[in-house]
């Protein structure tokens, strides 16, 4: 197999539901308000995935079927299929394996990949790695997430965060010296305990105690989540840009997970970068889990310029965060 070959973007695509769950509908759900949410998380609204029979693979398909359409491509072209999520439709078969069907994608092999909200980035830097040894040459790269089948819309602390949507690239080689530069990824699972959805797996399998126990729901433990996520998405920021001597004025785009506004600025800070050059939608989406990422290169498709070094950085539960050098290639 070849060696050395760069993954670059080569196309991104996105799906929304079109229900909006608006922080002034959330005010008749719970005791919360609209100036409250804003002022600590930057959420204005969300979008929500009303039909019950559409899910994660639903989302991921249409995202799919959007890059395909862009590209004028035959879905028996692709090669893999990576789907990040920590919403699947089914615990198996993989939400990719149902995404491959819908399309059409024939000829790829597909499997999820489960790593929260650092989700895009581990499947990003996996992806690039099937491209780089020459295993492949068209792999999609798709965040897609339910999360409003595991909130609990009682539950103040965390039904205001989270929305529902896909998003996702193309991955292809690079001919020129665009493309995926460089990943740093990390993982703690001394943290899991703070992040966690606790029944449903084997060690708490479903039953009317896990139910009448809200266990398949999100459980946060705010305070710590939000330490660890501001220091840890800050570092990792940080530290790729050290890693390939970059500094501020070398960065032309912050694109961070959008978990919450005060996250995103600590983390332009470390970085020294301006407001401007940080791509921030968490107002319209909420926090989407692994789509956050690609929704914003989706948003922003239209302002890169081929060239431009962006740096994708996110946190999530397990723990698990990573960065990633980017110069975008379309």
């Amino acid at each position: 197999m070849s060696v050395n070959i760069k993954a670059k973007i080569s196309a991104v695509g996105h799906y929304l539901p079109e229900y909006v769950l608006t922080n002034k509908e959330l005010e008749a759900m719970v005791d919360t308000d609209d100036e409250w949410i804003r002022t600590r998380t930057g959420i204005s609204e969300r979008r929500i995935l009303k039909d019950p029979g559409k899910a994660s693979a639903y989302m991921a398909a249409e995202a799919a079927r959007e890059i395909l359409n862009e590209l004028d491509l035959d879905p028996k072209e692709i090669d893999a299929i990576i789907v990040a999520t920590v919403t699947p439709d089914y615990l198996f078969p993989a939400t990719a394996c149902l995404t491959q069907t819908m399309i059409g994608a024939t000829n790829a092999f597909s499997f999820d990949l489960s790593a929260a909200c650092s989700g895009f980035i581990y499947a990003l830097s996996t992806g690039s790695a099937m491209i780089s040894t020459g295993q492949c040459k068209k792999v999609l790269v798709i965040g897609s997430d339910k999360m409003s089948s595991i909130v609990d819309f009682t539950d103040r602390s965390t039904c205001i965060l989270f929305g529902d949507a896909a998003s996702g690239v193309l991955l292809e080689p690079s001919d020129d010296e665009t493309g995926i530069i460089d990943h740093i990824l990390h993982s703690s699972g001394e943290g899991a305990e703070a992040l966690i959805q606790k029944g449903g797996g084997s060690i708490n399998p479903a039953s009317h105690e896990t139910v009448d126990k809200k266990m398949h729901y999100i459980y946060q433990e705010g305070r710590p989540v939000f330490k660890r996520a501001t220091e840890g998405m800050a570092d990792v920021a940080v530290e790729i840009m050290k890693k390939n001597k970059l500094s501020a004025d070398d960065v032309d785009w912050l694109v961070p997970h959008q978990a919450n506004l005060r996250i995103i600025d600590a983390t332009a800070r470390r970085m020294d970068i301006t407001t401007e050059k940080v791509m921030i939608n968490i107002d319209k989406y909420g926090n989407t889990t692994a789509a956050t990422i690609p929704l914003c290169l989706y948003d922003w498709r239209g302002r890169l310029n081929k060239g431009d070094n962006l740096v994708l950085s996110a946190f999530g539960g397990g723990y698990t965060w990573g960065a990633t050098y980017v110069k975008w290639s379309l």
